[in-house]
């Protein structure tokens, strides 16, 4: 890989409303804005040789780069590992409540029941961003969600996970060197190896 293209998601009927989802098994579509964005993205990326789509399992992931690359023949690859997470009782709930109990709570705590912690959601991230640049492809565009592009940019200025993450625009092309990924992917690393706030 020499570049990849890492977007989130157009707007979703859940993240109009604020809302979360980490549960594959509940549909959670584009709405008709988040349409227009995806097609903005496409209009975005049609001068770009695209060598590879990776999505995530979800829904309004795979909806979002459908509109983007339509009438355009671009392999596409699933990976799980760049789903939301998984995030037990705040499924469905508002954003605020589940950022509350992640700032008062440790990297390697995770929302009951059957939730993810902070630390393996990073390096989950981290393992799918390494697949990436191991690929033979060489322009790879990652059509996924907010936390994995958002902890990406954060890396690439220097920044590792805090309480806190900043939200990642809908559908917008964020672009990084092979360089500028793998140094974000070591940070994630070395914060991973020693998790604190």
């Amino acid at each position: 890989m020499l570049r990849a293209i890492l977007a989130r998601h157009g707007e979703s009927e859940y993240s109009a409303y604020g809302r979360l989802n980490g549960d594959i098994t509940v549909p959670v579509a584009l709405t008709q804005q988040g349409i227009r964005e995806a097609s903005a993205l496409g209009e975005a990326l049609e001068r770009e040789e695209l060598d590879l789509c990776v999505t995530s399992e979800f829904q309004r992931a795979r909806e979002t780069a459908d509109i983007a690359l339509e009438g355009r023949d671009v392999p596409r690859l699933v990976d799980p590992r760049l789903n939301d997470p998984l995030i037990g009782r705040y499924e469905g709930a508002d954003i605020e409540e589940y950022r509350a109990w992640a700032s008062s709570s440790s990297p390697s705590a995770a929302p009951e029941p059957d939730g993810e912690s902070r630390l393996a959601i990073v390096e989950r991230y981290t393992r799918a961003f390494r697949d990436l640049l191991a690929r033979p492809e060489e322009t790879i565009l990652v059509v996924c969600h907010s936390l994995p592009v958002s902890y990406a940019l954060a890396a690439r200025e220097g920044t590792p996970p805090g309480t806190r993450v900043p939200l990642a625009e809908h559908a917008k092309p964020y672009s990084f060197t092979a360089e500028e990924l793998d140094a974000a992917a070591a940070l994630l690393e070395r914060w991973a190896a020693s998790p604190t706030w």
